[in-house]
């Protein structure tokens, strides 16, 4: 028996814009293992048709109670062609990376982060959810705006890099319902991601995210509007407890 509590799934990618309501445009396949010695280690597999497609696979390891990052791998390939791949790892006062890419060729970052990095989001749609730990819910609902959060691509699909970008953003906490989604029924948490006009190259549109009400804050479901007009939900979803 697996000493590690295992959460294994899909995502479902669709479209919401008028024209294409419903449309499956990608999909993500998931493992979370969570270790006896308090670290997740996200393993993803992510599909993006629509053009220019993205591949990506991910792996990421983080802390279980914050999903504060320790070491990151991400391989990327754009339009059926390899974009780039990469390593991450974050110390104690600094981040580095080692990386190569298409546009860029190798290169090396070494990042001094006198506080600890409280995220990174490798662009896995799971993440987006695992980013809600950051938010403390004793304050109740609000809004938090969050600094120093790391990137592996400032594009909104991921499909540049894999290479460090320091951003931030606010984080809104809605509240708990009651949700249904293609895997089942689950009680929810719902956060937004705001704030990014100025963070970013270009503003993200306005996106919202519900996870489990409980300690794994697995994603359910996320949609972003706006220009992109995307839809995420589970699919599928098996527990193996050890």
């Amino acid at each position: 028996m697996s000493p590690n509590r295992i959460l294994r799934g899909s995502l479902r990618y669709t479209s919401r814009q008028p024209e294409r309501a419903g449309e499956e445009r990608g999909r993500e396949f998931f493992t979370l293992s969570q270790q006896p010695d308090g670290v997740d280690v996200l393993l993803a597999h992510c599909e993006i048709d629509d053009a220019p497609s993205v591949t990506r696979d991910v792996s990421l390891a983080l802390r279980h109670d914050d999903s504060s990052p320790l070491d990151c791998a991400v391989r990327l390939t754009v339009g059926g062609e390899f974009e780039g791949s990469g390593w991450m790892r974050f110390a104690d006062g600094y981040a580095e990376c080692e990386t190569w890419n298409r546009r860029d060729g190798r290169i090396t970052q070494r990042i001094d982060t006198p506080k600890p990095v409280r995220w990174l989001q490798a662009h896995p749609i799971l993440g987006d959810a695992l980013l809600m730990k950051l938010y403390d819910l004793a304050q109740g609902p609000g809004t938090v705006f969050f600094e120093d959060l790391f990137l592996t691509s400032p594009d909104h699909r991921g499909a540049t890099g894999p290479m460090f970008f320091v951003t931030g953003f606010a984080l809104v906490y809605v509240g708990e319902e009651d949700i249904s989604v293609e895997a089942g029924d689950f009680r929810a948490r719902h956060f937004q991601v705001t704030g990014t006009a100025g963070n970013l190259p270009e503003e993200h549109p306005p996106y919202d995210v519900w996870c489990t009400a409980d300690d794994d804050y697995l994603l359910l479901r996320a949609g972003a509007g706006g220009y992109m007009q995307t839809h995420y939900e589970l699919a599928s979803l098996e527990v193996i407890e050890p």
